[in-house]
């Protein structure tokens, strides 16, 4: 049951900085929507939880950890690129304009910030996560799968369909929706 919330958890926080990155760096796609609704990026959630599957040996060396990380995530990032790509379709990033990527589903830029960040969930956030977590009520995780199913389903089915993106941007149609430019 933790390494669903694991996944959760880190899919949305890899959902703000998806958002946060997009505004840094002005760029004209600022949603970052992975889900038809639920504000998930489910690359980070595999990743971290890839990453937290690292044997204790790496995780407690920081170089180690830094490069297992690294690997880790870029890994679950090309299965992610694949499994997206394969069954709907659809890419939702390309980094072909990038130097040493491969097939355009992974880079050295960003592997780099994966290894970064594997590092920080490991040192920094991840015990606040085990606490956080150890707090929510049995009862929850079968809601929230639910809800997860239900939503990943529906989206699946219309990427396949539609071939596109755009579709997960639903509230772009709606006139004076407060969060139009997600």
């Amino acid at each position: 049951m933790e390494w669903f919330w694991y996944f959760v958890i880190y899919s949305f926080l890899g959902f703000c900085l998806e958002v946060l990155f997009a505004r840094v760096t002005q760029q004209s796609k600022r949603d970052r929507k992975c889900f038809l609704f639920l504000p998930l990026c489910p690359v980070y959630g595999l990743g971290a939880l890839w990453i937290l599957a690292l044997p204790a040996l790496v995780r407690d060396h920081p170089i180690l950890l830094f490069l297992g990380s690294a690997l880790a995530a870029t890994g679950a990032e090309y299965a992610m690129s694949l499994f997206y790509e394969r069954l709907t379709g659809v890419h939702f990033w390309d980094y072909r304009h990038l130097p040493f990527h491969l097939h355009g589903r992974v880079c050295l830029l960003f592997s780099v910030f994966w290894g970064i960040l594997g590092v920080g969930a490991i040192h920094v956030l991840h015990p606040a996560v085990i606490r956080f977590t150890a707090q929510l009520p049995p009862f929850l995780w079968l809601f929230a799968a639910c809800l997860l199913l239900l939503d990943g389903s529906v989206t699946l089915v219309l990427l396949r369909r539609t071939h596109s993106t755009d579709i997960l941007c639903w509230y772009r149609r709606i006139p004076r929706f407060p969060l139009r430019d997600l």
